[in-house]
């Protein structure tokens, strides 16, 4: 890697880290903290179940097909983001610098990318695309996922963007299969 790339990359994970820093510090707010701890807790997979099962309830057997494919694209995010933070070992900003608030505790150990966010993209796409009345909802949850994973002091802002990206296309290659 030449010097250019180094500096371009060292300046892209300072700008990550110091804004890493401002968001998590919101968190000293109860109604943020609070608030983005349960959006937090319901995106480790509670929220996706549920719409799940009351999309087998409402469609009956037409839900079946939209399910298990929101299951599959699931289970293809979970193997690739633990591949990822198995290969990268990218350490938790709270890890790495004191002034970071953290609040809550990970799920597993490393940053890179953001799982939480990754599943809300895959499962909140899938279930927009089977669902188009359904956006008004899943975007905000989508979006509220993604930044309680910083506020809470859990991911860089790359991670979460990493997450998502990835997600987006894991849906895309799932319906290029359907």
């Amino acid at each position: 890697m030449n010097n250019t790339m180094r500096l371009y990359l060292h300046r892209m994970q300072a700008m990550d880290s110091a804004l890493c820093v401002s968001v998590s510090h919101t968190n000293q707010y109860r109604i943020i903290r609070d608030v983005f701890r349960a959006v937090s807790r319901l995106g480790d997979g509670v929220f996706w179940y549920l719409l799940m099962a009351a999309i087998m309830l409402v469609e009956q057997g037409e839900g079946l097909k939209p399910v298990l494919h929101m299951m599959a694209a699931g289970l293809t995010g979970t193997l690739v983001y633990k591949w990822l933070k198995l290969k990268t070992h990218r350490p938790r900003p709270f890890q790495v610098r004191q002034d970071v608030w953290v609040v809550g505790k990970p799920l597993d150990h490393f940053s890179f990318p953001s799982g939480h966010t990754l599943h809300a993209v895959v499962f909140g796409l899938i279930a927009i695309a089977y669902f188009p009345v359904l956006a008004f909802l899943l975007i905000p949850f989508m979006l509220m996922v993604a930044m309680s994973r910083v506020i809470l002091g859990l991911h860089y802002p790359s991670d979460v963007l990493a997450g998502a990206m990835i997600g987006y296309l894991i849906v895309h290659c799932s319906f290029l299969l359907v």
